[in-house]
């Protein structure tokens, strides 16, 4: 009889271990399958870049609105255009850009696809050389000619120091890049206005439709990347479009929600938040990055600090 009753409460005892077991794995496996988003900066969830193509002497007037708007760009150069007739000196782009950034185009503006994988190097690298040589920093990034890439350039650029390349495909949407090699921004600055020349309705519909993905940007509750771009020569002229770009600039600046960004820091923050090491069950994280990067778990916002390992359950 006391046997029995040894046996029974053993098996109990065995169930009543096994079901704390499966309710702490349990809980541990509902822990982990709660995914881990990232915010930007500061914990926001809106970043701007205003990225510009060429080099043309416009850019003189283009980056003194910014500055006054408080706003940075990134400026992608042809260094062989630099000095030449409606283009910038090659002197002056230091001082110019300084608090922008100074990105790649190709040093002589080709369509890329058409050249041989020698010449695709030739165009890159030498825009690379001659940029970093005016500029005193590395160059990383480059939009591609006339938006022209194929998978042929991409393979040439992959080992040239290059980690970001621009296409002009836009998409009209706010989505984080997957690609960097094959970046597709939201959309060109205002729409295809002036596609056609004296189509005064296509105009009005194409400036509609760049303002009301404008402001569905600024009303976005989500991780939004809202990426224009443009050339400054195409505000020159008649119709003052200067006035159409500082009312934009009115409309996007001095936001606290949205991070200011250049095309390269955020590429920066991407890898970083991309390199972040979790536990296994994500109570604690690692971040080797020499930034600071933010994440959010179950509606809750955590900055996981440069070099640091933090305890997700203790920041709670």
């Amino acid at each position: 009889m006391k046997t029995k009753l040894k046996l029974t409460l053993a098996f109990v005892a065995i169930f009543i271990f096994g079901c704390s077991v499966n309710a702490q794995t349990y809980t541990a496996s509902t822990k982990s399958s709660i995914p881990i988003e990232m915010l930007l900066p500061q914990g926001k969830s809106k970043a701007l870049i205003l990225s510009f193509d060429d080099g043309n002497i416009a850019d003189r007037h283009l980056v003194k609105l910014m500055n006054e708007y408080g706003l940075i760009g990134t400026f992608h150069l042809n260094s062989n255009k630099l000095g030449t007739k409606d283009y910038l000196t090659k002197e002056e782009i230091k001082n110019l850009y300084k608090g922008h950034e100074v990105s790649g185009h190709s040093a002589n503006h080709p369509s890329l696809p058409s050249l041989s994988k020698v010449d695709v190097i030739y165009e890159v690298l030498e825009d690379r050389r001659e940029l970093e040589r005016l500029i005193s920093y590395p160059v990383r990034g480059m939009s591609y000619p006339f938006g022209n890439t194929s998978d042929l350039v991409i393979e040439a650029i992959s080992g040239l120091g290059i980690e970001y390349a621009r296409t002009v495909g836009d998409t009209y949407n706010f989505n984080m890049p997957t690609e960097f090699l094959k970046w597709q921004p939201s959309i060109h600055l205002f729409g295809k206005t002036n596609y056609i020349p004296n189509d005064t309705a296509n105009d009005r519909k194409e400036l509609g439709q760049f303002y009301q993905l404008t402001s569905e940007f600024l009303n976005s509750k989500s991780l939004a990347l809202f990426y224009v771009w443009g050339h400054s020569w195409e505000y020159e002229g008649p119709g003052n479009k200067w006035a159409e770009v500082e009312k934009f600039f009115k409309m996007i600046s001095n936001n606290p929600e949205i991070y200011y960004t250049t095309q390269i820091d955020l590429v920066d923050y991407i890898n970083a938040f991309n390199n972040l090491r979790f536990s296994v069950d994500k109570t604690m994280v690692t971040n080797p990055a020499s930034i600071t990067v933010y994440v959010k778990m179950d509606g809750k916002a955590f900055a996981i600090e440069a070099g640091s390992t933090t305890n997700l359950k203790q920041s709670e």
